[in-house]
């Protein structure tokens, strides 16, 4: 007699033999969980691994946050001829022209991670990233050599560009692979964490400069120093990145161990780093990833890049007070960003991520409104306003994207997606926003440009899996003790009969 008090032995013969058939199937397609399978996590590991990927993605969005703050000395550096508009589209074209080159960065470095591990090409995107950065800072003025000054410029953001490709992907996959499953969501938020730190570097170094310095001095030398810091920074990323070990999940998947109950029908290994199934095998998750980096990339990129250059060429708002206010911003974000990974971790990724894309939608034109009133109290309630709905995303973000994606293919299949949708919406963001406004003749547009992001980003959230506290796709279980790991394995074990 089973467990449930119902006599098996009175059914017919078929029912039984459908039984055992059923249960055949079902222990085939879910076999049992052993101890060996279930990693148990090292905090201080987790944690080493947490600290050198948020410290690389710091070092990526500095740089980025750099060249955006200094969109209008560099188009007065390197593009010296023509209206200020155009110097400004000229300076937007050439941040965009990074991202056209990250999709190539993530199809080379992304299946490259999945096949050489993680560990290995987050040190070599490092090393580029720092190296591109540095250069920029090295480059003569047009005055001095003319149309290769902004040849050199173009060249060397095409470096950043693609070294970033394997950046995003890798840190987050990195972060994911790491952290134990019901912790996801707050290891992961330190990633985003650290996009707001460069951020908020690279915001605060130029309020110092442009304080200190006279306008002239900027446009002669003083515009290096931000991008020649990034040696340093990068030498610093290296070593972190250097001292950690390769991550569980992709030591398992290595060994050819993974027995985790969502693996028995992942694919086989062989399709490890292999575009072409990376393409026709998941495409839909893929599309899934390119929407949901779609609307978070440019309600991101419209907040953090362009708004100071908003403020100061739309609003005829001082530059330093704008970066000034936008500083308290993101400074009040980074607060609250861990607390939201915690709320990921106990409510879902679904909820979160709904509320960050529903404040876009319902919330961009009220505060576009009140910043367009021009007082620092007004532009700091809107700024704030768009500031929380985005938090809510960049806290939560890092911890969903890579569980959409199988651990065979994670780092290709993100790297990938998030550079395929970044380089066509997110990076293109301040130049599209630009050219609207001209076109229209309304500074509403990028209120009007991130709903219609986030209205995507609804469709998207909505078509997603809840992953919170579960297993990676293609990963066995992470917990963070022996007891939870004993507790897993006891909870599988098969029914008493008596």
């Amino acid at each position: 007699m089973a467990a449930t008090g119902k006599d098996e032995s009175l059914e017919p013969a078929a029912v039984r033999r459908h039984r055992v058939l059923f249960r055949a199937i079902e222990k085939r397609r879910r076999p049992r969980l052993r101890r060996s399978d279930i990693t148990v996590t090292d905090e201080a590991a987790v944690k080493r691994a947490t600290k050198a990927a948020a410290l690389g993605n710091a070092m990526e969005w500095y740089d980025f946050g750099i060249y955006s703050y200094l969109a209008a000395t560099l188009g007065k550096v390197f593009f010296p001829s023509g209206s200020d508009t155009a110097q400004l589209l000229s300076s937007f074209a050439t941040f965009a022209v990074a991202f056209l080159v990250r999709p190539l960065g993530g199809m080379v470095f992304g299946p490259l991670g999945d096949r050489i591990g993680r560990k290995r090409i987050l040190s070599i995107t490092m090393i580029m990233m720092a190296v591109g950065t540095f250069a920029i800072g090295l480059i003569p003025p047009h005055s001095a050599i003319g149309i290769w000054a902004p040849v050199l410029l173009i060249l060397f953001r095409m470096v950043q560009g693609f070294s970033t490709g394997g950046e995003y992907g890798g840190a987050s996959t990195f972060i994911a692979e790491y952290a134990p499953d019901k912790r996801r969501g707050f290891f992961g938020s330190f990633l985003e964490f650290g996009t707001l730190a460069g951020y908020v570097g690279a915001s605060g170094l130029v309020v110092v400069l442009t304080g200190l310095l006279s306008e002239q001095q900027m446009l002669d030398w003083g515009w290096r120093i931000p991008f020649l810091v990034a040696a340093p920074l990068g030498l610093i990323g290296l070593y972190l990145r250097l001292r950690l070990d390769e991550t569980p999940a992709f030591q398992k998947l290595e060994g050819g161990r993974v027995r985790a109950s969502e693996a028995a029908d992942a694919v086989e290994t062989s399709a490890t780093g292999d575009l072409g199934k990376i393409f026709t095998r998941y495409w839909r998750p893929l599309l899934l990833c390119v929407a949901l980096v779609a609307a978070y990339n440019i309600t991101d990129y419209m907040l953090l890049s362009y708004m100071p250059t908003y403020l100061s060429d739309e609003l005829g708002y001082g530059t330093t007070h704008g970066l000034l206010i936008l500083l308290v911003v993101m400074v009040l974000q980074m607060c609250v960003m861990n607390q939201v990974g915690r709320l990921s971790d106990r409510f879902g990724r679904k909820p979160l991520l709904m509320t960050g894309m529903l404040g876009f939608l319902f919330l961009s034109v009220p505060s576009f409104l009140l910043i367009r009133q021009g007082s620092v109290v007004l532009i700091t309630v809107g700024l704030l306003l768009l500031g929380l709905s985005l938090v809510t995303m960049l806290g939560t973000m890092s911890s969903a994207l890579p569980a959409i994606f199988p651990t065979q293919v994670r780092y290709g299949s993100l790297s990938v997606a998030y550079n395929l949708s970044t380089s066509l919406f997110g990076g293109t963001t301040p130049l599209v926003i630009t050219a609207l406004i001209s076109a229209f003749g309304t500074n509403l547009m990028p209120a009007y440009y991130a709903m219609g992001a986030a209205a995507i980003g609804v469709v998207a959230v909505l078509c997603m899996k809840e992953t919170a506290n579960q297993p990676l796709a293609g990963s066995p279980p992470c917990v963070e003790t022996e007891a939870e790991a004993t507790e897993l394995v006891q909870a599988q074990a098969p029914s008493p009969r008596f």
